[in-house]
């Protein structure tokens, strides 16, 4: 009797876990790629800056098209390093949505983890690096049309990170400061989605055949792998279509929109791009799925 209760408890406290470790674990792999981001700013801007600035300017003409190519990866600390750069004006956003809209997060190691699903997996990455490049390069078109410029953001303002000598010491704090930001929020969401349950989730995908796309592309902003791994394995056996995996999966830029949101100050510049992440990925995943594309 007590080793019965005994194993339900283990059980019931690993469950209430499973969300904290999940964090911590997602938060670590953007460590790594926020630390290097944060290094490549320290050093633009106290060894490099003119130079840099310059060589910046000639790659930035086709930083879509390599921005996509990054992306697409199966790893989500790309779109985080992309919100940094952004922000500190090294990238073009159309370069930054790009990254966004190619990030795969969770979804390629399920697809590679499940053979029955190998034919799909070029087809959605090549689908995302299209998509990636060609709004990429669209938003920075129409931008400059516009003549909206990214506005000037000073990273270390009232940080008192400018008075640390050297780069190592700024680039850890401010990759610290931003990697517990990331943590509280995928441990609050994660245990939205533990209160919430993947069942009923699925069930929220499942409603609506041509709104689909839309709810997925809604569900794909949150900063969360839990989200784009729900997305695939219903892509996979087959409650999803195309169209709508392709709408979630490219609004999902992994921790990418938490880190942006966090790091870049200017909310209409936040509110923009979040705004084109979802409009872009529905309103493509919708067209896929209205012409039958499969």
């Amino acid at each position: 009797m007590f080793n019965f209760l005994e194993h339900a408890m283990c059980h019931r406290l690993a469950e209430w876990l499973h969300p904290l470790l999940h964090g911590i674990i997602d938060t670590l792999n953007a460590f790594l790629f926020l630390f290097l981001a944060y290094l490549l700013m320290e050093f633009i801007e106290h060894k490099a800056s003119e130079r840099m600035e310059r060589t910046m300017t000639k790659i930035g003409k086709g930083g879509p098209a390599i921005g996509s190519l990054l992306g697409c990866i199966p790893q989500c600390g790309f779109s985080a390093t992309a919100s940094n750069l952004y922000t500190a004006g090294v990238v073009t956003e159309g370069t930054l949505i790009a990254v966004f809209l190619a990030t795969s997060d969770e979804a390629i190691p399920i697809l590679i983890s499940t053979p029955s699903a190998h034919g799909s997996i070029w087809k959605i990455i090549i689908s995302k690096v299209i998509i990636g490049i060609v709004v990429g390069f669209g938003i920075d078109i129409a931008l400059k049309l516009l003549k909206i410029k990214k506005a000037h953001v000073d990273m270390c303002v009232d940080c008192g990170c400018e008075e640390q000598e050297g780069i190592l010491k700024p680039a850890l704090f401010h990759t610290l400061k931003t990697s517990v930001f990331i943590l509280i929020v995928n441990i609050l969401i994660g245990y939205i989605i533990h209160f919430v349950g993947h069942e009923n989730l699925n069930s929220f995908l499942l409603s609506g055949h041509y709104a689909q796309p839309f709810i997925t592309a809604l569900l794909g902003l949150i900063p969360n792998c839990a989200i784009s791994s729900a997305i695939t394995a219903l892509y996979i056996n087959g409650s999803l279509s195309f169209g709508a995996t392709i709408a979630g999966l490219c609004s999902g830029a992994g921790v990418g929109i938490a880190v942006l949101l966090k790091a870049n100050p200017i909310k209409k510049e936040n509110l923009r791009i979040i705004i084109t992440m979802y409009t872009v990925s529905a309103v493509i995943g919708f067209f896929l799925m209205l012409f039958g594309i499969n």
